[in-house]
């Protein structure tokens, strides 16, 4: 029972802690990724990974055995067990740093932990030229799993949870204004989407093979660009490789990240039709081009443009890096410009679409939005007129409409919120708000306190607690983790 002053309500707490067994021991399977990997490379830390998976998996065991009275969730343990799933994968998701000998303390660990799970790719490490293979290859694994969704995963492969509140936790976690089931049941749904999100990982993996990377390099990058993560095996990330045919189809795969994935699976399918009448690809498309045009303009002002190479790929791979939030940058970004470092800022507020893998506010609540301006300025001209924001040729509830703002206005709110309490830490005013947006929209850039090409080990730990909740909130998309701090939550 839970209580909260006079109000008294229920939360079936025993089938909360069933369903984050099932997640830890599925955490635990997966970490015997990086144990193949210590295998291979003959690793010492082999032994501290299969410690790591016994404890994981051992726990979630137990949590399994558990028998509540009633398998029903409603929304509110939905949002409940979300959050918890988040925070508590992320919690023995950091034994591994703790375990293999890489110096991280607990801080450290957990902030590694939390942005590889929500995809922010922000690191503590100094340097990866010491790390164990299986260290770099657990990361990437990392970013994929929170890519698409821990908990969707889970929906995919426990078939139990499609009765138990699924469709609750599916909107939970994953992000959009709305959210389209492919298939009757959500345990459907899942599948589908997961079997898009493996299929587009396996051909990209396959693509950087025939790289100048060797296996282990394009296994780990296609974890990472394929869940917009970020997160490399070199310390100069692609550019240790140097190779046009890695930036091209690093583009392609990044692009793909940023669309919906039901609209893929339904394009891959033949069931959805033309995609460039969706409204947000439609969007996201022009926006790539407008900013790629802007990068361009500015590489040619600032007399950077030496070669074919620096007005095609690199500003169309920097574009796309960015709006997708994998937030990989070139070396020489920072002398590009100061419409550059605008065109940055808009980008990774922006984000791309509402049901892909990238971070930022997403396309699509841009586009309600807008319209709904237009549709202000067209009422005052012509006050007795109705009006309606049209997506895909279809109405929008004046509810979406709604949420839309204030998910817009609360996303404002945190990055302002998180960007003054970052500067009480010490600091610089610019630089904390500049990290306020780069973990909200789960894009892992920095300023002068890390630099483009460094990483967060510089910044204190309060500040690392603090930006591994504000990564948490952009992942999960501000409501499901506000909501559980309000009293309304807890009422009956």
């Amino acid at each position: 029972m839970f209580f909260y002053k006079k109000h008294r309500y229920y939360i079936n707490l025993l089938m909360l802690l069933r369903v984050i067994g099932y997640l830890l021991v599925i955490e635990s399977l997966f970490m015997l990724v990086p144990c193949i990997i210590a295998m291979i490379f003959k690793e010492k830390s082999l032994f501290d990974f299969l410690i790591c998976a016994g404890i994981t998996g051992a726990c979630g065991a137990g949590m399994m055995m558990l028998r509540p009275k009633s398998k029903d969730m409603g929304k509110r343990e939905a949002i409940l067990l979300t959050g918890m799933t988040w925070v508590i994968l992320s919690l023995f998701g950091m034994l591994p740093f703790l375990f293999t000998g890489t110096h991280f303390t607990i801080t450290d660990a957990f902030f590694e932990t939390m942005s590889g799970f929500t995809t922010t790719g922000a690191s503590v490490l100094n340097s990866l030229e010491e790390v164990p293979k299986s260290i770099l290859a657990w990361r990437c694994v990392v970013q994929w799993i929170g890519g698409l969704g821990i908990i969707l995963f889970t929906l995919a492969v426990v078939p139990m949870l499609n009765y138990s509140g699924g469709m609750q936790l599916f909107n939970a976690e994953v992000t959009g204004i709305t959210h389209d089931k492919l298939r009757p049941r959500v345990s459907f749904t899942a599948k589908g989407l997961w079997a898009v999100y493996i299929l587009l990982t396996v051909l990209l993996i396959i693509f950087l093979s025939f790289s100048k990377m060797d296996f282990f390099d394009a296994f780990c990058h296609g974890l990472s660009t394929m869940s917009t993560g970020g997160f490399s095996t070199s310390d100069m990330n692609i550019s240790q490789w140097n190779s046009l045919y890695i930036k091209t189809v690093m583009c392609v795969f990044m692009f793909l990240g940023g669309v919906n994935f039901s609209l893929l699976f339904n394009t891959l399918t033949g069931k959805g039709g033309n995609p460039l009448k969706n409204t947000a690809f439609k969007c996201y498309v022009w926006i790539v081009i407008i900013c790629y045009l802007g990068f361009v303009i500015n590489i040619l002002i600032e007399g950077l443009g030496t070669s074919w190479e620096y007005l095609t790929i690199d500003p169309l791979f920097q574009t796309i890096s960015i709006l997708s939030s994998t937030g990989i940058t070139e070396p020489n970004f920072k002398d590009w410009g100061s419409i550059s470092i605008v065109l940055l800022l808009v980008m990774m507020l922006m984000g791309s679409c509402a049901g892909s893998t990238s971070g930022g506010a997403k396309i699509d609540r841009f586009v309600v939005l807008f319209k709904f301006i237009k549709n202000e300025f067209y009422k005052m001209m012509h006050p007795s007129t109705v009006t309606t924001v049209i997506i895909n040729g279809k109405g929008t509830t004046v509810a979406v409409v709604h949420k839309t703002l204030a998910f817009l206005f609360l996303y404002a709110i945190v990055i302002c919120a998180g960007g003054l309490a970052l500067s009480l830490m010490g600091l610089p005013l610019s630089d904390a708000f500049f990290c306020a947006l780069s973990a909200i929209s789960n894009t892992a850039l920095g300023t002068e306190v890390t630099g483009l090409s460094e990483n967060y080990a510089l910044i204190p730990d309060a500040a690392k607690w603090l930006l591994s909740i504000i990564m948490l909130i952009g992942r999960l998309e501000i409501f499901t983790i506000l909501l559980l701090f309000t009293p309304t939550f807890w009422r009956k």
